[in-house]
This record gives structure tokens, C-alpha cells and sequence, in this order.
């Protein structure tokens, strides 16, 4: 009877366990294939970066945010996919070690308009952190403006995430990323 009631104690951790599901996992460099980069450069700013991986095992995304010429933002996306997440999915787990900066988890679906995006801004702390980001804590926006009344995410039809860093922090930038999971 006490294993029973032991296993009974354990069961609910098994299947939240086992309710993860793991997107992208860094410490196989091939995972940054689909990942690819995405600056001010595109309206003319001048800022860089780059998404890289690191021989101990983990993605970096880094380099300068520059204000000139209107600039200010970096990031670094998936290629379009569908992820087959199912309806139950509720949020993004990501572990990661910042330098101290704001970042944007970025989520795109195909229910907004291009370019719009589901984001949850994370502070960092300069150690490993993992990050809970619920859908539920998402703002859809379009170029920095928050969209009222969009729709919620729905992860069936989610297409693409992406890491972005913007909110006039000038400067040299790094934030090590680890693994990426779905919950």
C-alpha cells in the first residue's frame, strides 16, 4: 500500500514532466540551422548581431544596439514552420543568462497581420534563469504599439518565435540561450 501511495504522490510530476515538450536544444549546434538574423538594418539603422554557438554547450545571441539612423533593435528568429504544438500548450520555457538587459520572447502567428507579433518582455539578471512565459502574459504589437483586442494565442498555429532586444538599451548586448521548450 505505501508504494501505491507513493507512486500516486510521484504521478502528477511525471505527467507534468512529460507534458514538456522541447522546441529547440542548443547544446546541439545544428538546432541555430533554422534561427537567422533580423536588425534595424532593415529601415536603415545600424545596428549588430549575431547567433552563435557556444563550445559549452548553448546558443549566444549578441552585439550592438545602435540608435543612429533611427535604429534601435537586434533580433534573431525561426524560419516560418508549424510547430504542431497542440491546443493545450500553455506557455514557452526558456533558459537563458543575460547581461543585465530587457529582452522580447517573441511568438508569431498566422492569426495577425504580417509583422505583428505576440511579445513578453524578461529582465536578466547575468545568471542562468528560466524564464515561464504563460500565453496568457503576451501582448500582441506591431512595431513597438500594443494591439488591442487581438486575439489570445492560439499554438496551433504558431509559426515562428524569436528573441529581440530594442528599448533604447545602446550598446553592447550578449544573452546566452540554453534550450527552449514548449509547456
Amino acid at each position: 500500500m505505501k508504494l501505491f501511495a507513493s507512486l500516486l504522490f510521484l504521478f502528477p510530476i511525471m505527467i507534468q514532466h512529460s507534458d514538456s515538450q522541447r522546441l529547440f536544444d542548443f547544446s546541439d549546434h545544428s538546432a541555430l540551422k533554422s534561427w537567422y538574423i533580423v536588425n534595424d538594418g532593415v529601415m536603415g539603422g545600424l545596428s549588430k548581431s549575431s547567433f552563435k554557438f557556444h563550445e559549452d554547450g548553448y546558443a549566444v545571441f549578441a552585439g550592438n544596439l545602435s540608435l543612429e539612423n533611427n535604429g534601435g533593435f537586434a533580433s534573431t528568429r525561426t524560419r516560418t514552420t508549424d510547430f504542431n504544438l497542440h491546443s493545450s500548450t500553455q506557455g514557452i520555457k526558456i533558459r537563458v543568462k543575460g547581461d543585465g538587459k530587457k529582452y522580447q520572447f517573441r511568438i508569431h502567428t498566422n492569426a495577425l497581420f504580417d509583422g505583428a507579433a505576440y511579445r513578453y518582455i524578461f529582465e536578466t539578471s547575468g545568471e542562468w534563469q528560466t524564464i515561464n512565459i504563460a500565453f496568457s502574459q503576451c501582448k500582441a504589437s506591431f512595431r513597438g504599439r500594443i494591439i488591442p483586442d487581438a486575439p489570445a494565442i492560439n499554438p496551433e498555429i504558431i509559426q515562428q518565435f524569436g528573441i529581440l532586444v530594442a528599448e533604447k538599451q545602446e550598446g553592447n548586448f550578449m544573452l546566452e540561450i540554453e534550450w527552449i521548450n514548449a509547456y
